[in-house]
């Protein structure tokens, strides 16, 4: 790659830099530090370790030059500091196991001319110079590391023409998708979030020459976000309000909408029942609303809305013989019996067909509900990750809500709040609870299946094993709605070649 060169001018300014990289710092990454005594090695590397710490109680971090490596495991990611000052010679550095250790941490490591062989693919040369405080820092990576460095001046370079060029950024989260979140701190304005969501890379086709994203209707940039929230914002619902945003780079600055987010609540113990009916609530005021296929991004472009149609729903269904099939039997699943799944799907998704659709926001679930009881009525409920919405039956968000993929919600709370909702809409004379619960179930089933082939997916192609804890769970929310005599189809063949006990086991 063509070298970068930056200009730094104090200790604090390198610690930021620092910083910043940590947001996309993953196990397998190295950081070669170079640079004379005093140049400013150590201070990146304390900010870099200090930002991956964020949140935890300070601790020291001490210069390694005597124990040649410090190991911080309770950081975000684990992290290793390395200093061969010390060392003579590139077999001193070989007896420090530096390359088994590089396969599960990030190592920044000071004086690299004693390592010798390089230890991953994915390394980035920093070199430092200057005098005083101000330093020149030259940066060079292969792997990854170009289109890092890309991506962390195209941020830097979109804030300094935002209220928030002097912000301190820290990582916030990175999802199951391409979306990063960073927090904007520290500045002149308003606490804010970063939101840096480039355009969706196509994979590779899968039906009729079409990727997986275009059958399912997965937004592809950030236009999805800035238009759908928007229109959310301007009915009074609570999604984030959009400061600052650039379509061509995939960034913008949104509203914090804080911390208490509905998973962390519940798994905290606290009460849940009045933000649980609030968010019931306001998927029932939702159906009040004529909702558009297309709404404005900016006053030259327009977000169009899909429809949850046929081919997007079997696709996602899809994702379990794909996916969760082979995870559990570790071959493909047979043409016929991936077949007749196919088949008892398409009888029974007709039903799901809303007369008066309504944007099923998909992923309306304990990771994007957040708790704002300062606020009245419907804008009690913060709504987050609402780009993929599609026009679609108003039972498929209830069942997301309801049947929550990451935390428990009992049988008895369900069918409570289910209750709670049918209550709200009774007021509309037009509300079929029966045909209601029919589509829940259907809609229930089929996300739930997609989950599980999803969760599946995230473990053997991204190595995301952490998903695989929640399979019982969900499992057992499809087994709640099997039960439902419209899916008695796809029950028969649950019972025949997934029944719960075989979904419920670990390879």
């Amino acid at each position: 790659m063509t070298a970068l060169n930056l200009t730094i001018r104090s200790p604090s300014g390198m610690e930021q830099f620092a910083a910043d990289l940590s947001g996309f710092a993953r196990p397998g990454q190295v950081i070669l530090l170079h640079g004379e005594l005093g140049a400013g090695k150590s201070v990146f590397a304390r900010g870099y370790i200090r930002a991956l710490a964020h949140g935890q109680p300070p601790f020291d971090i001490p210069s390694p030059t005597f124990t040649l490596i410090q190991i911080y495991n309770e950081t975000r990611l684990p992290v290793a500091h390395v200093d061969l000052y010390r060392l003579t010679s590139a077999g001193d550095a070989a007896e420090l196991g530096l390359d088994d250790l590089v396969k599960s941490h990030v190592l920044l490591i000071e004086w690299p001319g004693r390592l010798g062989a390089q230890l991953s693919d994915e390394t980035l040369s920093l070199s430092i110079t200057g005098e005083g405080e101000t330093r020149k820092v030259t940066l060079e990576g292969g792997g990854d590391w170009p289109s890092i460095l890309k991506r962390n001046e195209a941020i830097r370079a979109f804030l300094a023409g935002t209220g928030w060029h002097d912000a301190r950024r820290v990582f916030l989260e990175g999802d199951a998708s391409f979306r990063r979140y960073e927090v904007l701190d520290g500045g002149a304005a308003p606490r804010a979030i970063l939101m840096d969501m480039p355009a969706r890379p196509d994979g590779p086709p899968v039906k009729d020459g079409k990727p997986y994203s275009a059958i399912a209707h997965l937004a592809e940039d950030i236009r999805a976000v800035i238009a759908v929230n928007r229109h959310l914002c301007g009915w009074g619902y609570s999604a984030p309000q959009t400061f600052a945003f650039d379509t061509a780079s995939g960034l913008a600055v949104i509203e914090d909408l804080g911390i208490r987010v509905y998973g962390r609540m519940r798994l905290a113990g606290e009460d849940m029942r009045q933000p649980m009916q609030a968010a019931v609530g306001v998927l029932a005021d939702m159906t009040r609303h004529a909702w558009p296929a297309s709404v404005p991004v900016d006053d030259t472009a327009a977000h169009a809305v899909p429809s949850y149609d046929r081919d997007a729903q079997l696709i996602e269904a899809d994702l379990l013989p794909s996916w969760f099939w082979p995870y559990l039997h570790g071959i493909d699943v047979p043409e016929k019996t991936r077949a007749a799944f196919a088949e008892c799907w398409s009888e029974v998704l007709p039903h799901t067909v809303a007369e008066r659709p309504v944007w099923a926001l998909r992923d309306y679930h304990s990771p994007n509900l957040l708790w704002l009881p300062e606020r009245d009525g419907i804008r009690r409920v913060g709504l987050i990750d609402t780009q993929d919405c599609l026009l679609g039956h108003p039972a498929y968000d209830l069942a997301s809500l309801l049947q929550d993929a990451r935390v428990d919600v009992s049988a008895d709370e369900e069918a409570s709040l289910f209750e709670h909702y049918c209550s709200l809409r009774m007021i509309d004379p037009s509300f079929d609870r029966n045909a209601f619960a029919a589509a829940y179930a259907i809609l229930g089933a089929q996300r739930a299946t997609k989950i599980l082939g999803i969760f599946a997916r995230l473990s053997k192609r991204d190595g995301k094993h952490g998903y695989l804890q929640h399979l019982p769970r969900v499992s057992q929310y499809l087994e709640r709605n099997l039960q439902h005599p419209v899916l008695r189809g796809i029950r028969r063949w649950y019972d025949r070649y997934l029944p719960q006990n075989v979904r419920e086991s670990r390879r």
